[in-house]
């Protein structure tokens, strides 16, 4: 047990030895003194006088004298500032900060509504100015020689179709002439069922739908809702109002029919018959 304590006691002794040799080292350290430089020599001289300039002429200036002196010269040195009333904030205005996403939205809606207006507005007044081009359906349509027509007509099944005008042609019989006269009587379509020839619109008066010719019972048909006329037009059943309409014709002196595709004559009323022309086969519908 005393061996121990001796230990311990020779332990202490030497940590606190160690302690005290640390100590007096840096002390060596802190105080170590050599020779200066002529340059370092020359710096110091300098700072003395500038520190003694700044305290005055005198004793030798401390640091706390030049300090009191650099404070000095800067208070001096300072421009007080002109004293103002504190100025009124306003709220800056939300248009000058930016946009926000529902702006942004609706703008760009009244934009394109406004370019989509004035592109249609201006594609209108454009084609109101803008001649109508001849040859299209909506102008008068050159399409030949009666004579010739009617060949073509019979040679088609009784039924000639042209695209171009949207529109059939079909014989108005010989014998049907003076009731036709009677019925027609001032329609523009005359002039060409005189010559035997009659230029029907495809449509059907029902809803529109183009009607077809049935080669069977030689009338029209339309697929649609059912709707039938004869050779000539003339409604025969179906919810059809009233007979397919008719374009306006010109014939010239040399024979040559001329249909003007921008007039379209009412079809006739119900109840006109003035071929007398039943169904000749089956009906396609």
């Amino acid at each position: 047990m005393t061996g121990f304590i001796v230990i311990a006691i020779v332990i202490i002794v030497l940590a606190a030895a160690a302690l005290i040799a640390g100590s007096a080292r840096r002390r060596d350290v802190g105080s170590a003194t050599g020779q200066l430089s002529r340059e370092t020599l020359k710096r110091d001289a300098s700072r003395r006088a500038t520190e003694r300039e700044l305290v005055g002429a005198g004793a030798p200036a401390t640091g706390r004298e030049v300090e009191k002196a650099v404070i000095l010269g800067r208070s001096e040195a300072m421009v007080p500032a002109a004293s103002s009333a504190p100025t009124v904030w306003v709220p800056p205005d939300p248009e000058t900060i930016g946009v926000t996403r529902r702006q942004f939205l609706n703008r760009s809606m009244i934009t394109m509504m406004t370019l989509a207006i004035s592109s249609f507005a201006a594609a209108a007044f454009t084609a109101f100015l803008w001649p109508t081009g001849a040859g299209g359906f909506g102008s008068k349509l050159r399409m030949g020689k009666i004579t010739d027509l009617r060949a073509e007509i019979e040679k088609n099944g009784g039924f000639l179709y042209k695209p171009e005008g949207r529109m059939w042609l079909v014989e108005y019989p010989e014998a049907a002439l003076p009731k036709g006269r009677v019925v027609y009587k001032g329609q523009a379509s005359l002039p060409g069922m005189e010559k035997g020839i009659l230029a029907l619109y495809q449509k059907c008066v029902h809803l529109g739908c183009r009607v077809p010719s049935c080669a069977t019972s030689k009338w029209f048909e339309c697929a649609c809702h059912g709707s039938t006329y004869n050779q000539v037009g003339e409604k025969k059943g179906g919810p059809a109002p009233r007979g397919l309409d008719r374009f306006a014709v010109e014939v010239s002196a040399d024979g040559v029919l001329t249909v003007n595709t921008g007039a379209i004559i009412q079809g006739p009323s119900i109840g006109t018959n003035t071929t007398g022309q039943e169904a000749q086969g089956p009906h396609c519908v």
